[in-house]
């Protein structure tokens, strides 16, 4: 079984979309009708989030492969390990992980599964970038490497099978970055990652995100400061794992 697991903190503006495009995702056809489990992790949402999940399951999936857990962490990495630790007790050989206001291509899992690495890194497009600056595409783009061995980390385009999550112990309980402390626990048991620009998905360009430090924060950055020499982070909101690792 393919475990998705994705963090949700009040996203009822993004959620349906996100879970329309995970549902292409799970029926592709090349994954040869292996069974997909998606597991919302609601961490101390107070908006529809929940009822939204709830609708979507009933019409759309079959019963048992949409998963609702609750917390009330406000904590990101708390929020992925909780959804993995539960697709590892299903027996889940594969996790995915990505964002509750992404947009996963159909081929996603496909492409991260075709690649037979114990993780995948994938890249992120922005899908509007009209409440930015006209400046901040072309300094995002300009510190983005669209290709592979591209050494960007996103929570919202991740993948790992549960060997190598079992034995980093996963994700970390950081409010922030905590993707990238994954990528750097799995270098450190010399996992294979790909860096990979096949699986795709389209991220929200919003100005302000749901927790600080993450995408939205980055893009904020990037439009306050127009000349910046060379961003904190990767050009995506997160901290790069380093080059020629």
């Amino acid at each position: 079984m393919i475990g998705v697991v994705v963090p949700v903190h009040n996203e009822e503006q993004y959620l349906e979309a996100c879970l329309i495009a995970l549902t292409v995702a799970c029926t592709h056809p090349l994954l040869d009708g292996e069974p997909v489990v998606i597991v919302l992790v609601l961490d101390d949402c107070s908006d529809r989030s929940a009822a939204i999940a709830r609708r979507h399951a009933r019409r759309h999936l079959p019963a048992g492969h949409l998963t609702c857990l609750t917390i009330a962490a406000r904590n990101v990495g708390k929020a992925r390990h909780a959804g993995a630790v539960h697709l590892l007790a299903r027996q889940a050989r594969w996790l995915a992980f990505t964002d509750a206001d992404t947009r996963v291509a159909p081929d996603w899992l496909v492409a991260q599964l075709a690649l037979r690495a114990d993780a995948v890194c994938g890249l992120v497009m922005v899908d509007d970038w009209s409440l930015h600056p006209p400046h901040v595409p072309a300094l995002f783009y300009a510190h983005y490497r669209w290709q592979d061995e591209h050494r960007h980390i996103h929570g919202a385009n991740l993948g790992v099978c549960s060997h190598a999550y079992r034995r980093t112990g996963g994700f970390p309980p950081q409010a922030t970055h905590e993707d990238v402390a994954l990528v750097l626990r799995l270098m450190a048991i010399d996992a294979r990652i790909a860096w990979s620009c096949q699986p795709r998905v389209v991220t929200s360009g919003r100005p302000r995100g749901r927790l600080p430090g993450g995408f939205a924060d980055h893009l904020a950055a990037l439009a306050a400061a127009p000349d910046l020499p060379s961003p904190p982070h990767d050009g995506a909101g997160e901290a790069t794992a380093p080059e020629g690792v």
